[in-house]
């Protein structure tokens, strides 16, 4: 199917046309124009495209225009943010035709969840655990769900929700009584079996093959040792004046540079794990409205930060593997537009370079460093003290482990090194 120049021809009602005209979506995206004919025909739908290239409408107009009739759908994401910008999407285009939502997602209120349960929403949206905690509870019932999307469902494997959606499976229709759509940035063995044992002839759309970068997004490598990475970040947004998006792959790290950042005169925020959801809810609002310039996250947000203009993605750090590099550029170029992402690589991580290289099936433009600005005393956060003890007196809170974690500490020279810290 050639890309269509709008979304008329798509097979989408009326109704739905003017409200996509309405909030400036006027461009199917390649993934939109092949994935939307085949899910309002009730077909199974097996999407492979890189991140950023519009899967959230790709499902998102079939289930609305399904759920208008009277059908319920339910869509299961592994991380909080993408479940929220999903809902943001939902709520745009299927709110002014009544179409309800219920997001099940941990870390947010029981009580609200419980009330819009209880209204009776036409799409549920969660992460596997918090609708597993529903489920055990009877505060949900699944036995009407029509159609099913399982979104970034590589993510899902990865982190280790095979169980949490073999569970949610077992009380959703079979496969021949309901439609499913799956969405994924790669396919491994995982996926494919997963769709055999769940789907019912699913019609496999790839728009591009797994490694492939953004377009529109150029890429840069520097070589540098672990103790010049600040001075090279003050040098890059300096250089730089759009939204930053940094990536580390510790929270301890996150909530450095963050300060970091901060330190230099850049409005910054972070998400990580240690957040509250309000919190990353705030920072990624707060990034989307461009209240913090530069937002510092670990690999849990690589695929839940769907913002528009973001111009330079920072590996701080490199991934811990090669496909999430592929997912953390990604957050810039998209939909066509124009970013750039740079890389920060120790010496000793050349491997760790070629393996990129080898998934991405190009290799990452090095560049020579530029002459860095002093170095800074890093920030530290005060110490706090606890009341006195008396079996062990008032200790500062701030030299527990996530203090001796978030900066460098001194080491002598007979100590092992520290390894890195435990992906997040």
């Amino acid at each position: 199917m050639e890309h269509n120049p709008d979304f008329y021809g798509l097979g989408i009602a009326p109704n739905i046309l003017a409200i996509l005209d309405k909030i400036g979506f006027k461009v199917p995206t390649p993934i939109q124009v092949k994935a939307i004919p085949a899910g309002l025909e009730g077909k199974d739908v097996m999407g492979l495209a890189q991140t950023g290239t519009g899967k959230t409408l790709a499902f998102g107009i079939p289930m609305i225009q399904a759920c208008v009739q009277g059908t319920q759908g339910l869509v299961i994401l592994p991380t909080r943010e993408l479940a929220l910008q999903v809902e943001e999407t939902f709520i745009k285009v299927g709110g002014p035709l009544g179409i309800r939502t219920a997001l099940l997602i941990g870390g947010a209120p029981m009580g609200r969840q419980l009330d819009q349960l209880r209204r009776g929403p036409s799409v549920v949206i969660g992460t596997p655990g918090r609708i597993i905690d529903h489920l055990e509870q009877k505060t949900i019932s699944l036995k009407r769900v029509s159609i099913l999307v399982l979104d970034e469902a590589d993510r899902m494997l990865d982190m280790g929700f095979a169980p949490q959606l073999k569970r949610i499976l077992a009380e959703v229709p079979p496969a021949d009584k309901r439609q499913t759509m799956l969405f994924s940035a790669t396919m491994p063995d995982g996926i494919v079996k997963l769709a055999n044992s769940y789907m019912k002839l699913p019609i496999r759309i790839e728009i591009a093959p797994p490694g492939t970068a953004a377009a529109r997004a150029t890429q840069e490598l520097f070589f540098i040792s672990k103790n010049d990475k600040p001075r090279l970040l003050e040098s890059v947004l300096g250089e730089y004046r759009g939204s930053v998006l940094v990536f580390t792959r510790t929270k301890f790290g996150a909530k450095r540079i963050a300060a970091l950042a901060r330190h230099i005169g850049h409005t910054a925020a972070e998400i990580h794990s240690n957040r509250s959801l309000n919190q990353r809810r705030e920072a990624l609002e707060g990034f989307k409205n461009g209240r913090y310039r530069v937002l510092v996250a670990t690999d849990i947000a690589a695929r839940g930060i769907d913002v528009k203009g973001i111009e330079l993605v920072i590996n701080y750090d490199l991934p811990s593997t090669p496909e999430d590099y592929v997912h953390r550029i990604g957050r810039t170029a998209r939909a066509g537009a124009a970013g750039h992402a740079i890389s920060f690589a120790m010496p000793d991580e050349r491997r760790d370079v070629q393996d990129i290289e080898r998934v991405m099936r190009v290799a990452l433009p090095q560049s020579k460093l530029p002459q860095l600005p002093p170095a800074r005393l890093e920030p530290r956060a005060p110490a706090r003290f606890t009341p006195y003890s008396p079996r062990g007196g008032s200790r500062p809170s701030g030299r527990g482990r996530e203090s001796r974690s978030s900066g460098p500490a001194p080491r002598s020279r007979n100590s092992p090194r520290r390894p890195g810290g435990r992906y997040r």
